[in-house]
């Protein structure tokens, strides 16, 4: 009898959940839609700015809270995990719920790709960047200066695909009935969000201002998946158990995170047909120019 406490998601395979969702008739398409959404609205926007810069303004959205973030270059495998992090998610869900929760996994994967495209959006009026150290002392941070243009920061794709991944899986255990069975699982994802979270700010990946676009950006993708109160107990769980950050700074970094929030939140009047939900974060990042 299998203890659903003791599986974690951090022990599936990646390369073999690839290969469960590409060979599955079911899954196949809406899969290779998805990388196709990730490489186009990732890999080939950022490129295509840094071969012909100029043609959209790149604004640096650094903030003075960001200098009381240690810079900790250890944090950059929990950083890297962002993409497994889904991935592996996935399989768990096919291996475990198996064909109950193949139509769930199809629109978590949609809705992956169309984060994508929605992040994408705001990129493709303003890049923004930050104050990213030129660190290659450990490869993991060649890699990223070789594939990462570092040209999307306002908001935080990592972030955004953190939380879509452990509130998509809440909803849905919620909705076959098994919130019970994988309590542990839910809680093991929340974790993981946080310490994702946590990683893009150590390691200067993001800046403090990149944490609340993204959150407002979340909640104007799906505020049923998360809605305000869920974007404050999340900002109020970022360094909430570390040294450093001290607790007087992490109390400011948090202030600033809700504050920001909710002024995107207030410009936003979703109640209007005309309202456009990129405006706030667009208007925001013409501050700094």
């Amino acid at each position: 009898m299998l203890i659903y406490s003791q599986m974690k998601i951090k022990d599936e395979s990646v390369p073999a959940t690839f290969v469960r969702v590409l060979f599955s008739p079911y899954l196949r398409r809406t899969g290779l839609c998805c990388i196709a959404s990730i490489f186009y609205n990732f890999f080939l926007k950022q490129y295509k700015a840094a071969l012909f810069p100029g043609r959209i303004p790149v604004t640096s959205v650094d903030h003075p809270l960001d200098e009381k973030i240690p810079f900790m270059p250890g944090k950059v495998k929990i950083y890297l995990d962002f993409v497994a992090f889904w991935v592996r998610t996935i399989g768990f869900l096919l291996r475990h719920c198996k064909r109950k929760a193949y139509k769930e996994v199809r629109d978590f994967i949609r809705s992956m790709g169309e984060l994508y495209a929605f992040a994408a959006s705001i990129y493709g009026r303003n890049f923004s960047t930050t104050n990213r150290p030129f660190y290659i002392k450990n490869l993991r941070f060649l890699l990223i200066h070789m594939v990462d243009p570092h040209l999307m920061c306002v908001p935080s794709l990592h972030a955004m695909v953190v939380i879509l991944t452990y509130t998509s899986f809440k909803k849905i255990i919620k909705e076959m009935g098994e919130e019970e069975r994988f309590k542990e699982q839910a809680d093991e994802l929340y974790r993981g969000a946080i310490a994702i979270t946590e990683a893009i700010l150590y390691v200067k990946q993001h800046s403090v201002n990149c944490v609340p676009a993204a959150l407002y950006a979340m909640t104007s993708f799906d505020h049923s998946l998360f809605p305000i109160e869920a974007a404050e107990a999340f900002t109020h769980d970022i360094f909430a158990k570390v040294k450093n950050p001290s607790k007087e700074e992490v109390k400011n970094i948090h202030e600033h995170i809700v504050s920001l929030y909710k002024r995107f939140l207030s410009e936003y009047d979703n109640e209007k047909s005309d309202s456009d939900w990129k405006k706030p974060l667009l208007n925001f990042l013409k501050e700094f120019n």
